[in-house]
């Protein structure tokens, strides 16, 4: 896979390089609320526009119908990357039109442009060959060279993900290479003891790296509202929890299995309930009860792990060497239910901090993890990684070929 520095001592200076960045960003109006994605994707872009390149940077932001939809435009991502870049950004009305041409014809050395959302375009997410590669075609006419570097988009067979770089010489951008660095750690020659906590609603969206994982981590913790189906597998009543009654054959298989293989399975102890799922948006008091993880009353839902399961999972995670965490332990947008992410994410700095850890390498899975350690203020400085790509880091740990990534081998 080449690196950016070696498509860069190519010499990039004239020459218009797309960079397929990931600023799928949280947006309230037009307000950025995370802008973690935007910052990511700087060092790339700075280095090429300082090394003369015109770059031209593309992107998606959330789930348009193949058509213009002014709630989806990244207008307000442009004037937020250039006020990041510390330098004007260019702003295209379209993603191949009139407005693309002349934008990116109009751009200076060192000059950034952005497109509009690629979503815009029918072809982007296309499952034809044809229709995708059609505008693929359109896409390479607007540039010299591709760099990818939109790891959130790295699982998806979209056109500027994966047709696009066969069209172009390209290369792979900085947070790519350190993306695939980081998670290569937590698959090949991993530092022991290695915990992985893994939360979030549903069990059957984590099967696969639970199943993968299974031979390479020492201890799964699992929390949020998968946990309920663990615990139903073990033949505990889960009152109005959150149930995948069709998956608890898959998981008391899994629980076999890692008996038989040694590896820790570690469930909550007690969870934090409540009558009736809290008011997002208000804030209301929600009336929390605490009660034993094997005897949650009927008429409660489980809604965050307990005082009782924080000290145990944070005593699970200070040992180890290796720490990755994808998912949170309760419904964290509502402070009644935030502690148990809180304790997994404090649980993950002191693992890092930690001699007993040996200064544990600790990795953030990206999407509502890497959005609970922002939201609950947390320092992302003091983690030793966080994913921009919660559906492509698990998808890399599950051992999935990426179309994105394989796109970019030589």
């Amino acid at each position: 896979m080449k690196t950016i520095d070696e498509l860069v001592a190519d010499g990039v200076r004239g020459k218009r390089v797309f960079v397929r960045a990931d600023l799928n960003v949280p947006l309230d109006g037009d307000t950025i609320t995370d802008d973690g994605r935007i910052r990511a994707a700087v060092p790339t872009i700075t280095k090429l526009a300082e090394n003369g390149a015109r770059v031209v940077v593309a992107s998606h932001l959330g789930r348009p119908k193949g058509a213009p939809d002014p709630q989806f435009s990244l207008a307000p991502v442009a004037r937020r990357l250039g006020e990041l870049l510390g330098r004007q950004v260019a702003f295209a009305t379209d993603t191949v039109g009139d407005s693309a041409k002349a934008t990116v014809g109009e751009s200076a050395d060192g000059g950034v442009t952005l497109l509009e959302n690629l979503r815009f375009n029918a072809g982007e997410t296309s499952k034809d060959d044809a229709e995708r590669g059609a505008f693929a075609d359109e896409l390479a006419a607007l540039a010299d060279a591709y760099v990818g570097d939109g790891f959130g988009a790295v699982h998806r067979k979209h056109a500027s993900v994966y047709d696009l770089p066969a069209r172009l010489p390209h290369a792979a951008g900085y947070l790519i290479a350190t993306e695939v660095g980081v998670l290569r750690k937590l698959t090949e020659d991993v530092e022991r003891p290695y915990a992985v906590v893994l939360g979030g609603a549903k069990v059957s969206d984590k099967l696969g790296v639970i199943d993968h994982l299974l031979g390479k981590a020492d201890r799964l913790v699992i929390g949020g509202g998968m946990a309920y189906t663990f615990l139903a597998a073990q033949g505990y009543e889960v009152g109005k929890s959150l149930l995948q009654k069709d998956q608890i054959p898959a998981v008391k298989g899994y629980l076999e299995r890692a008996e038989q293989l040694g590896v820790e399975f570690v469930l909550p102890v007690d969870v934090v309930a409540a009558a009736e799922f809290p008011d997002l948006k208000t804030k209301a008091p929600a009336d929390p009860t605490v009660v034993a993880a094997d005897a949650i009353p009927a008429d409660l839902e489980g809604l965050d792990i307990g005082p009782e399961s924080r000290k145990l999972y944070a005593a699970k995670l200070a040992d180890a060497a290796t720490v990755f965490w994808n998912g949170p332990m309760g419904v964290f947008e509502h402070p009644d239910f935030a502690d148990g992410t809180k304790a997994v994410a404090q649980g993950l700095l002191d693992a890092a901090s930690s001699s007993e850890g040996n200064g544990a390498l600790t990795v953030v899975g990206g999407g509502d993890s890497a959005a609970a350690v922002r939201q609950l203020g947390f320092d992302e400085n003091a983690f030793g990684h966080i994913s921009t790509g919660g559906g492509a880091s698990l998808e890399y740990l599950e051992g999935k070929t990426l179309p994105g990534l394989a796109a970019l081998e030589d």
